[in-house]
């Protein structure tokens, strides 16, 4: 009975078990499944709280704390504060809480300050020093690169424990292991969680390894990153980069030696060398100190001032230009480096100094002694410095040196006579190639001067070809997807080496870029900043002070990939549906693939109550899904699965969660999975899934879609109804700000199971990321979809889809790719081929792309490809003639562009006509023209002409109609150019006559003759009568004119130029009539009136008279005469005429009603030249007032005198005026001296005479006499005529009378 009592207790104890079992099982496995992994920042939920406590009392500071991952809790004590702090932080931030802890006793309370988590027992606190702190760095600053002249910020956050404003980490900044201290150009700052460094203003200087050390407990924490700084823009085009580390060495009290690294030339023409620029502490002036540009990184510097402050820079030369100047060097301050070596400390007494100096030992010296040690320091082709130590014993006077050369066995010479040196360096620049030289050197000073120190060694300038030689064989590898690991062998011949300038070229472009911008002294070097997927080529030169070694020979191509290596481990084990005996599960890809394509997945199980991992798979699995077959139902699993590549297996990821091996029944489907991403942006993303493997009692009809923002458990729906599609579009995203998705299917039942959560995704584009373009292939026609990708690696693939569904093989479609673009081209493209088109670049950071191919934008492209695929052969001008020389004519054609292989045909009136006699066919390539000649242009020739083209796949024709009046034309111009050519084989005229007209108004009739010999000769007529000019015309001369003089209208006829020799003649015929001697008279008008002076008013017996002088005047010019604003017609009161010379207008018997404004107007066709004159009542009055005191001429002189030759002429008149008058005379406006041959004088202040003794026809001319006082005066012209023995006597010419000036 007892027994059977025990096995009724055991019975139910048993089932009472099971059942608390299978109790827990589903309470975890509720938990399980409805816990999502969302991260959270650590949280107080119980925060400490403050303590009064009596001395001696145990204290326990407890709080709770939560967060996602699982924080890290950390106890703070700060001696002087009275409080504690518990520092709970995980990688998403930090939280704190605060309390004070208050002791009473007899003794002074005292306060302090505790940062704990859990429990926590108050032991005896002591003080924190900063390399006590807890530091750990989290974001820590990239490889960089700046520009000259820029500024740049390093940056590393951190967790500090205890976080304590008083007390930062000590951190401490480095570049290439040399520690760095604040400065105008370094600034340095930590706190606040960061450690930064700060360059305001980036030189080429800067560039190199920087090194962030922190000093914690446990040692040091430290993060290093290069920085790349390029050269700024070039002060001119081709200008090389400017030089770097100029410092400044060997500083003597007027002596100072500049050295500094040479630039890379990369592009640019070398550098032909450097000029050194020095500026004195205080001001902002450069001086260049040397005159010619040094080859060599090196340069010395004298005639500095002793105790004077210096910076120095250096600026590089190329045949372009003149770089941008260098960084300044340190300060440099001109002093004795001697005076500190005549120095000596004697100890009294072990600490007692005493400070003696040589001149004290020395006694008392005048002259010093003489120096010793002359060498050359420094020998280049540039320069030679020489060196010596100073004089002992030297006395305390003042101290300088002289120095003396000899070449050969010649006498010494004094080097230095302008300067007195005061340093025991000299710089000599003089010196003459292939010669030595010894040097010798005085002390001098107040008192006099030493000895001469023994002679040097003979020193002879050396060749400057010391450039190191190139390096040796350049090894570029894998690094990362954006680095190149490169190194190379060391130069033969090193000679001082400073370091090497790394170069890289893009495969296939011409161009090479600058890896690194300051000489690099290892062999081995990582260059950044590459293009992903992109294939370079690299080289590598080394560096001295004479510049940059030649090339060395390039690399092999390498392309940018990650090196090799096993993938990382796979993620996010999600279970997918189970039938009570198995388990379907999937995960998510490595982040990293290793740098090959991810090949084999291995899983692993074990029962959730155990820790013994058991193998699933002894085969890889190729896909990212897996079922476990043979489980026991009930159980719990957990899994695990490692990925593998060609580099080997990698690390096995974390377990899963326990998933329950239970048959799923439910009626609503099971969750989706493979949540990705593609096309994400700025403000947008396309989120893509997988449908459930188990899909309810029904099948699955759509998806709802859920976000929210990273950290955050605030899920919104995307889509208020159900999508059928496995994706969609989100918009509407923050830039920079990150997301959490998940996807819910649903089916006739209701809504399944949410997703595992997706990756937390950042809206933000790829650097260089590019949409695909949609366009058409200029050779074949295709049209296609392409992308080109910003970055890529070995593994990586484009995988093209339509609406978001692999396209995989399809006939409609053929994609191809080529380096980093890959194109998705339709074969026979139509209204099927419409929709959304994305393409995915795996093994990326998520490079992708979509377009959309519109009906529109199909059919626009569907034209481009019928135009390519048949094309045309594109006309600049179609068929064409032209009538050439001697009656040819050319049909013609222009293509835009013509292949050699080119083939046409002529076809006329229906018949196709070859290159043969009476025609010639040709075409030219370089211009595109073809073209046929016709030799005899005939009536037989009308109809129509075609040219047909046929260029590779391109053809065209073109047609010419020519009949009718058109074919009339052009067979008339055929034959006016047959007889024109025939009339050039003899002498012609190459200008018929036309027409000039000279600056006196001479009308010129003009012809160009060619084809011309001495024997050829022409003659002029008019109206069929010859014309012979005084001047022969000369035909050699190409041109032959006969001026027509005083221009009128007896010049009206047909005038005729005949040239002629015995080859032929030619005739040029000239009509003076109509509208051609209308043309000549406009032409002289517009030179007449523009000489036109103004009017002036002349007193004539009749009354008054305007006149106005001009070059020529004619009455055939239109010229009108008005008087306020009235047109004056000709009248017994008012006449109008004028003479060769001049246009006047004569009023009788003036009266009040001739007062007023007078306008004369010159029309020559195109402008109207106008002059006025102003005669009113008060003109008048003043005129005659001041014309009885005026200078004039009484009487005596005629108007025209005709005289014969060899006679004597006097002109004498009688003049008055008050007070006497001035008497000039002018012949041809031009004054009369008075000489033997023409006499002039002046008798009485009355009688005024010119007397010509034995005229000659050269005296003939136009004579006037000028009289004036201060009154006014007038001015009486005389025509004088000479005439030859026998010849008619001239007839006499209208007299211009007295004209009146106004004083």
């Amino acid at each position: 009975r007892v027994s059977k009592n025990v096995g009724k207790g055991l019975a139910v104890i048993q089932e009472e078990l099971q059942r608390m079992r299978i109790a827990t099982k589903a309470q975890v496995e509720s938990l399980e499944i409805q816990k999502e992994e969302i991260p959270k920042l650590p949280d107080f939920l119980v925060a400490l709280r403050p303590h009064t406590v009596w001395e001696k009392t145990p204290v326990k500071l407890f709080c709770t704390v939560e967060g996602n991952p699982r924080p890290i809790v950390k106890w703070c004590v700060v001696s002087d504060t009275a409080e504690y702090s518990a520092v709970a932080t995980n990688q998403h931030g930090t939280a704190t809480s605060k309390a004070k802890i208050i002791v009473k006793s007899k003794s002074p309370s005292f306060v302090k300050t505790l940062l704990t988590s859990h429990v926590l027992l108050l032991p005896h606190l002591t003080e924190i020093h900063a390399s006590k702190l807890d530091v750990s760095l989290l974001d820590r600053f990239p490889v960089s690169f700046g520009v000259e002249g820029n500024s740049i910020r390093l940056v590393c956050t951190m967790v500090v424990v205890p976080d304590l404003p008083n007390i930062p980490p000590i951190a401490q900044w480095y570049r290439d292991d040399k520690l760095l201290k604040p400065s105008k150009l370094v600034e340095m700052s930590v706190g606040g969680g960061a450690a930064s460094l700060t360059l305001p203003h980036l030189a080429k200087d800067d560039e190199g390894l920087y090194t962030l050390r922190i000093f914690t407990k446990d040692g040091t924490a430290e993060h290093s990153a290069y920085l790349f700084v390029s050269d700024a823009a070039p002060s001119a085009p081709g200008a090389p980069g400017a030089p770097m580390s100029v410092k400044a060495y060997d500083v003597n009290s007027d002596y100072v030696l500049v050295a500094w690294k040479p630039p890379n030339t990369v592009n640019e023409a070398p550098i032909t060398g450097y000029f050194v620029d020095r500026c004195e502490a205080g001001t902002d002036t450069w001086v260049q100190c040397n005159d010619a540009p040094v080859k060599i990184c090196k340069y010395p510097v004298h005639g500095l001032r002793v105790g004077h402050s210096y910076y120095f820079r250096v600026r590089a030369v190329n045949s372009s230009g003149i770089s941008r100047p260098s960084r300044k060097s340190d300060k440099v301050t001109a002093l004795d480096a001697a005076e500190s070596e005549r120095l000596q400390v004697i100890k009294i007494e072990g600490k007692y100094d005493i400070v003696i100096k040589d001149d004290d030992l020395e006694g008392y010296v005048t002259i010093p002694g003489e120096p010793t040690d002359v060498h050359a320091s420094e020998i280049f082709k540039s320069y030679v410095v020489l060196s010596w130590k100073p004089p002992s014993p030297r006395g305390r006077a003042p101290l300088w040196y002289v120095i003396e050369k000899v070449s050969g066995t010649g006498d010494w010479q004094r080097i230095n006579t302008t300067v007195k040196l005061h340093s025991p360096r000299y710089p000599v620049f003089d010196l003459q190639d292939g010669q030595k030289y010894q040097f010798r050197v005085y002390s001098v000073n107040m008192y006099g001067s030493s000895e001469a120190s023994a002679p040097s060694e003979p020193i002879q300038k050396v060749d400057e070809d010391g450039v190191p030689s190139a390096p040796g064989h350049v090894v570029a590898t894998r690094n990362t997807k954006s680095s190149v690991f490169v190194q190379w062998e060391a130069p033969k011949h090193l000679k001082h080496l400073m370091g090497y300038y790394i170069d890289g070229r893009v495969v296939g472009a011409k161009e090479w870029f600058a890896c690194n911008h300051k000489p690099f002294k290892h062999t081995r070097f990582v260059v950044h900043g590459l293009i992903p997927g992109e294939t370079y080529v690299f080289r590598v030169q080394a560096v001295n002070l004479f510049g940059l070694s030649e090339e060395s020979q390039e690399s092999s191509p390498i392309a940018v990939e990650p090196a090799l290596a096993t993938p990382s481990a796979p993620f996010g084990i999600t279970m997918l549906s189970s039938d009570g005996s198995s388990i379907t599960v999937a995960w998510k890809s490595p982040k990293h693939c290793g740098g090959s394509k991810v090949n084999a997945y291995y899983i692993d199980k074990r029962d959730a109550d155990t820790l013994v991992w058991k193998e699933v798979n002894l085969n890889a699995v190729t896909e990212r899904m897996c079922t476990v077959e043979n489980l026991k139902e009930g159980t719990f699993y957990e899994f695990r699965v490692t990925a593998g590549n060609m580099a080997g297996v990698g690390l096995p990821s974390a377990a899963s969660i326990p998933m329950k091996c239970e048959a799923w029944t439910m009626e609503e489907p099971g969750p989706a999975y493979d949540l990705s991403f593609s096309e994400v942006r700025s403000h947008s993303l396309v989120i893509l899934w997988r449908a459930p493997i188990y899909t309810g009692a029904s099948a699955v009809t759509g998806y709802f879609v859920d976000m929210a923002k990273k950290g955050s458990s605030e899920f919104v729906t995307l889509n208020q109804e159900a999508v059928s599609h496995r994706y969609l579009q989100v918009t509407g995203l923050e830039e920079g700000e990150s997301y959490v998705f998940r996807v819910r299917a649903v089916n006739a039942h209701g809504v399944g199971k949410p997703s595992q959560l997706s990756e937390p995704v950042c809206a933000k584009a790829i650097p260089g990321t590019k949409e695909i373009v949609a366009g058409v292939d200029e050779e074949t026609g295709d049209v296609f979809l392409s992308l080109e990708a910003c970055e890529i690696c070995e593994t990586s693939k484009f995988v093209w889809s339509k609406n978001y569904k692999p396209i995989g093989d399809c006939p409609r479609v053929a994609v191809t790719t080529k380096g980093r673009t890959s194109r998705l081209t339709f074969t026979n493209p139509d209204k099927d081929d419409l929709g959304k088109y994305s393409v995915i670049v795996t093994d990326t950071d998520g490079v992708s792309g979509s377009h959309t191919l519109t009906e529109d934008a199909l059919n626009t492209m569907l034209e481009l490809s019928y135009a390519i695929r048949h094309p045309i052969v594109p006309l600049k001008h179609g068929l064409n003639y032209e009538v050439l020389e001697k009656g040819h004519v050319r049909f013609w054609l222009q293509a835009v562009k013509l292949s050699p292989s080119v083939s046409y045909r002529f076809i006329v009136n229906d018949k196709e006509v070859t290159s043969g006699e009476g025609q010639k066919i040709s075409h030219d390539v370089a211009t595109g023209i073809i073209q046929m000649t016709v030799d005899h242009f005939t009536r037989a020739n009308e109809g129509t002409y075609t040219v047909q083209i046929h260029d590779g796949k391109a053809k065209t024709q073109s047609s010419l109609v020519l009949v009718g009046d058109v074919f009339k034309a052009a067979l008339k111009e055929a034959e006016f150019q047959r007889k024109e050519h025939i009339r050039k084989q003899g002498p012609h005229f190459s200008e018929y006559l036309y027409f000039t007209v000279t600056e006196d108004c001479t009308v010129m009739l003009v012809c160009k003759v060619a084809n011309v010999k001495k024997e050829s000769t022409l003659h002029w007529y008019k109206d069929d009568e010859e014309i012979v000019p005084d001047t022969p015309p000369n035909v050699m001369s190409g041109s032959c004119a006969l001026p027509l003089p005083l221009f009128s209208r007896k010049d009206h006829g047909v005038y005729k130029a005949v040239l002629s020799d015995d080859r032929g003649k030619d005739t040029s015929v000239f009509d003076i009539s109509g509208k051609v001697f209308d043309d000549i008279i406009n032409a002289i008008a517009q030179i007449a009136g523009a000489s036109a002076s103004e009017l002036v008013l002349q007193c004539t017996p009749e009354g008054i008279r305007l006149q106005c002088y001009m070059n020529y005047y004619t009455e055939e010019m239109k010229t009108v005469w008005k008087h306020k604003e009235s047109k004056i017609a000709s009248s017994e009161k008012m006449r109008i005429g004028g003479t060769a010379e001049m246009a006047w207008m004569q009023i009788c018997d003036p009266s009040d009603k001739e007062k007023g404004h007078y306008t004369m107007e010159i029309s020559d066709g195109v402008k109207t030249h106008t002059r006025t004159f102003d005669l009113s009542g008060q003109v008048k009055s003043d005129f005659f007032s001041v014309s009885s005191d005026r200078g004039r001429v009484v009487g005596g002189l005629p108007d025209v005198v005709t005289i014969m030759e060899e006679k004597s002429l006097s002109l004498t008149c009688t003049v008055w005026g008050e007070p006497t008058p001035e008497v000039t005379w002018f012949k041809n406006e031009q004054e009369v001296a008075s000489t033997e041959h023409t006499r002039v004088t002046f008798d009485g202040g009355k009688f005024a005479s010119l007397v010509i003794n034995k005229v000659t026809p050269e005296d003939s001319g136009k004579y006037s006499i000028n009289v004036r006082n201060k009154y006014g005066g007038e001015f009486v012209e005389i025509t004088v005529s000479v005439y030859r023995h026998g010849e008619k006597i001239p007839e006499p010419k209208l007299g211009r009378g007295v004209m009146l000036v106004p004083g």
